[in-house]
């Protein structure tokens, strides 16, 4: 295992996981804590959405703020279609509201959002353009969500091709890659409804491929969520003392 020092420079994955995502603004927390230095992002739907966040603003509680005041009514709406059962469109208002209207390429921290090609099931890695359509498509559950049209390509979540991003963070020089996997510990619970259905049956599948993918990244995190569901922001305070908890414990022991 790679050993750290105060001041290193790390390449940071943040994975998909709905709710349980908030954990990434204690993962944060707790790097910063630490002092760390993120300098490279990567992130997978609601990792995507926390990633670029973070790359635009570099502020941890302004993070954490943006964190305890979302829920589902704030980034999706009914929009039944022969391609989904709902909309996200109301996730680029949400980032426009908080980060402006900004490109990929802008930000602060160099910034890597992934997505998966519906029509081929190859990974797309979106470097460049509107980061609002970028975490759109980045957070498409299949079949939940209508794709997102970029540059020609249908586009849909990027935990299909990548859920913890580590390629991105490697094509982009990462020197230490820190990967954080929100689903390795999960708990599936029975299903309440349909969408819970569809969400299970979705992680299930990633979970093979996301430990392969992960064996790449210097250092794995991953956080024991299984006492948290998926669907509840009601959550989102205890997940971020969560994650900031399980980092500590992760990097602590590999601090020279």
């Amino acid at each position: 295992m790679k050993t750290l020092k105060k001041g290193n420079a790390v390449g940071l994955a943040l994975g998909g996981g709905a709710v349980l995502g908030a954990a990434h603004v204690g993962v944060l927390k707790a790097i910063e804590e630490l002092d760390l230095q993120v300098k490279w992002i990567s992130g997978t739907s609601i990792g995507a959405m926390v990633a670029a966040l973070y790359a635009f603003d570099n502020n941890c509680e302004k993070v954490k703020d943006i964190a305890l005041d979302i829920s589902w009514k704030d980034i999706t709406s009914l929009s039944i279609s022969k391609f989904g059962l709902m909309s996200n469109n109301k996730i680029a208002h949400f980032m426009k509201q908080n980060i402006g209207n900004v490109n990929i390429e802008d930000a602060k921290i160099p910034l890597a959002i992934m997505a998966t090609n519906i029509a081929t099931g190859e990974k797309v890695v979106l470097k460049k353009g509107n980061v609002a359509q970028a975490v759109m498509a980045s957070s498409c559950i299949p079949g939940i969500f209508n794709p997102i049209t970029i540059d020609d390509l249908m586009l849909v979540d990027g935990a299909i091709a990548e859920n913890v991003p580590v390629s991105p963070l490697q094509e982009m020089k990462a020197e230490t890659i820190i990967a954080i996997d929100l689903n390795a510990r999960h708990l599936y619970g029975k299903p309440g409804n349909m969408i819970e259905v569809l969400q299970n049956s979705f992680h299930f599948t990633l979970e093979t491929a996301a430990r392969l993918q992960t064996q790449q990244a210097d250092i794995l995190i991953t956080p024991d969520l299984g006492s948290f569901d998926r669907y509840h922001t009601s959550q989102t305070e205890s997940l971020i003392a969560k994650g900031y908890q399980e980092t500590f414990r992760y990097l602590t022991p590999l601090m020279e």
